[in-house]
């Protein structure tokens, strides 16, 4: 799915209900959100225990019969042999392994990372889909062209050490091209509201499409917008009887 003529479009989803509906509106494949599982679940992003978010994940796998590729943040403590197993248990045909902190805390000593990846891949084979999310991006204060040149020497060793694809999440639209261009392999890209079309970013030579907590940020929008018309209709006639 990521060789083809167009990128590979991974909506990502937080519950069977969602997963369901993308699966049956023709998407072949899925993504999780770490973000939008742990809204649902009633935790901060970054802070839903590993067994709560796996247990999620096995959940929307089960409510599908499309692959579905796991957010799992930056593993959760486990080793690689502990992760490996946890996302066969699963059903999960891949993951998203991020080089910070849970809560978007310090980046991960690049080597280090590369040397769990390596560990990761040898433990799943070939078997399990890598993407290695690389957080340059969202560190404040980094000049983009310092970013955007430690984006890449990250993306180098971790598909080096055996990664399918990277993410250099929050990248800016500008930096995209540049980044496909110098990094050695597929790059997935995100597409937010305001953001590049996913014809525009297609344009731009990315491999894989994904939309991180977006997608439930809007769902979780127009319910608002729906309790506020069901609220304004209660109110329309008169108080509640006491």
């Amino acid at each position: 799915m990521h060789a083809g003529p167009r990128p590979l479009i991974l909506p990502n989803v937080w519950d069977p209900v969602s997963a369901r509906a993308f699966a049956d509106a023709g998407f072949s494949a899925l993504a999780t959100s770490s973000s939008a599982v742990a809204a649902v679940l009633g935790y901060e992003d970054g802070h839903t225990p590993a067994a709560e978010m796996l247990a999620a994940i096995t959940r929307i796998t089960r409510s599908v019969s499309v692959p579905v590729t796991a957010d799992v943040e930056s593993g959760y403590g486990l080793t690689a042999e502990q992760l490996v197993a946890a996302l066969a248990d699963c059903g999960a045909a891949g993951c998203n392994l991020e080089d910070s902190a849970p809560g978007w805390g310090p980046l991960t000593d690049p080597s280090r990372q590369a040397e769990y990846l390596a560990a990761v891949r040898r433990a799943a084979g070939r078997d399990l889909v890598i993407n290695a999310r690389v957080d340059i991006y969202v560190r404040p204060g980094t000049h983009p062209d310092e970013a955007t040149g430690a984006a890449v020497a990250r993306a180098g060793a971790y598909l080096a050490a055996g990664a399918d694809c990277v993410y250099p999440i929050l990248a800016p639209p500008a930096a995209i091209p540049e980044l496909v261009r110098r990094i050695d392999g597929p790059v997935n890209a995100m597409s937010m509201p305001h953001g590049p079309t996913i014809a525009e970013l297609a344009a731009m030579g990315v491999t894989r499409i994904t939309f991180g907590g977006g997608l439930h940020a809007q769902a979780a929008d127009w319910v608002r917008e729906l309790a506020a018309t069901l609220a304004a209709q209660a109110a329309s006639i008169g108080p509640p009887v006491q």
